[in-house]
């Protein structure tokens, strides 16, 4: 096996392990703590986190770390939440969700910048464009990561279905369910009610023990980066400042591409927070009871892990945005649906088909959105990326910000209005890009015909 897909397996297997466990604590977090808004809180504290991190620590760490060892010294902060959750109150829970969101933003950064350097670097080698090779090194990362969803959920579903409930849920608590539900139907029923104690450790005990073993994993076997791929040759002669590193991240909004993606990471947090934090508790836990949120996740993350591998190898025949196009399209019919459905157990499919839809789509923005900004920021990937974390913590922030204050329907609406103008400027993105690069092929041609006019003339 060549060197750069083992390192890119390591890494994509060490994400398996620990958001094997982060997934699945994540989607629990609105149904398991629903008391006093603690679950949403502490979503909320985390991408807040995420969002102060991006703003300055990824381009710090990575440059003074490496990627390997910003990877796994992030990927403690995350074991740290799980440890959090084992007696889980205010005191505990937000300190380690903001613990894991500094962490968050430095982790993911340095995962994008891994790859991105990885494939460029093989690309080299074997005479490919880089933007393939990239392309397709986040697909296998994302059907592998992808798939810790599947695991994540699947082993939460399976804990907490030891004590399944048989009672039939009322209909008056039905009414409420779905587009409907404004956080006011707040009655305790056997499928709402939380699992036992023991299995709440149970479930905790397996997802602490796979995070260890996705710090062990990054620790022993990931190769660093070496310095003349990291650092560009004036980076190799002197370090920058540590407030030039400081203000990369915000020194990259002056170029306007920058300006107009950041809507894409935006729109990503958005549409993640709603289906953890609002389709897991008001059409799920509502409707069918909180041992089937994990079940229904799996449909989610299986069909995410899938595409992601799909996208990253039909990209170079379809281009990005006739992929863009695709995920937009069936997002936005997901969100008619949810709009128009009044769920009920007796539609057992409709909750299994609409994430899988949902996550035809999310694997366009995760494996897409990625790829785009290690190709037209190549030059300050470091920054660029952790922009991309940065807006995509602050549609988290905004998704379990105003979830207790907003009803479903409303929500709804917001990520329909925010996914037609992330296209918008996505659009007008590849309108400059197109320009630009037509612009350059025909200064190229006219210089090429000059040189050849100054032969003949010789």
């Amino acid at each position: 096996m060549e060197r750069s897909l083992k390192n890119v397996l390591v890494v994509s297997f060490g994400f398996l392990l620990l958001f094997t466990a982060y997934g699945g604590l994540q989607n629990l977090q609105s149904s398991l703590y629903s008391e006093h808004g603690l679950g949403v809180a502490t979503l909320s504290s985390l991408y807040s986190a995420v969002l102060l991190s991006s703003l300055f620590l990824p381009p710090i760490l990575i440059k003074r770390y490496g990627c390997k060892w910003t990877i796994a010294g992030s990927m403690g902060l995350y074991v740290a939440f799980s440890l959090g959750n084992f007696h889980a109150n205010w005191y505990t829970l937000i300190p380690t969700s903001i613990l894991l969101g500094l962490g968050a933003a430095p982790l993911w950064s340095a995962q994008s910048t891994y790859l991105t350097v990885m494939g460029n670097s093989h690309a080299v080698k074997v005479g490919k464009l880089g933007k393939d090779v990239v392309n397709h090194y986040f697909g296998i990362f994302f059907l592998i990561f992808q798939s810790s969803g599947v695991w994540g959920n699947l082993i939460s579903s399976l804990v907490f279905g030891q004590t399944p409930t048989q009672e039939a849920i009322p209909e008056e608590q039905l009414v409420l369910c779905g587009a409907s539900d404004c956080l006011m139907a707040t009655a305790a029923t056997n499928s709402t009610q939380r699992p036992s104690q023991e299995l709440i450790y149970m479930l905790l005990g397996i997802y602490t023990g796979s995070g260890v073993l996705a710090i062990l994993l990054i620790a022993m076997f990931l190769e660093p980066l070496e310095d003349n791929q990291q650092k560009s040759e004036g980076e190799k002669r002197s370090s920058p400042p540590f407030w030039s590193t400081l203000l990369s991240t915000f020194r990259l909004f002056r170029d306007k591409r920058l300006c107009l993606l950041i809507l894409l990471p935006l729109y990503s947090g958005l549409q993640q927070g709603f289906l953890s934090g609002e389709y897991t508790r008001s059409y799920v836990t509502c409707a069918l009871g909180i041992q089937f949120v994990g079940y229904v996740m799996i449909c989610f993350a299986a069909t995410t892990s899938l595409c992601s591998l799909l996208y990253g190898k039909i990209s170079q025949y379809t281009g990005r945005t006739a992929l863009y196009l695709l995920g937009a399209a069936t997002h936005l019919s997901c969100i008619i649906a949810l709009l128009l459905w009044h769920p009920r157990s007796s539609q057992m499919a409709v909750f299994f088909l609409l994430p899988g839809l949902w996550g035809l789509s999310d694997a366009v923005w995760q494996t897409q959105n990625n790829a785009l900004y290690g190709i037209l920021f190549e030059k300050s990937k470091e920054a660029a990326f952790a922009n991309y974390r940065l807006g995509e913590a602050l549609g988290f922030v905004i998704a379990f910000g105003y979830s207790p204050f907003l009803c479903i329907s409303t929500k709804l609406y917001i990520l329909a209005g925010v996914l037609s103008l992330t296209m918008v400027a996505y659009g007008v993105v590849e309108y400059l890009e197109s320009r630009d690069t037509g612009k350059a092929l025909a200064e190229g041609e006219t210089s090429h015909a000059e040189e050849g006019e100054v032969q003949t003339e010789m």
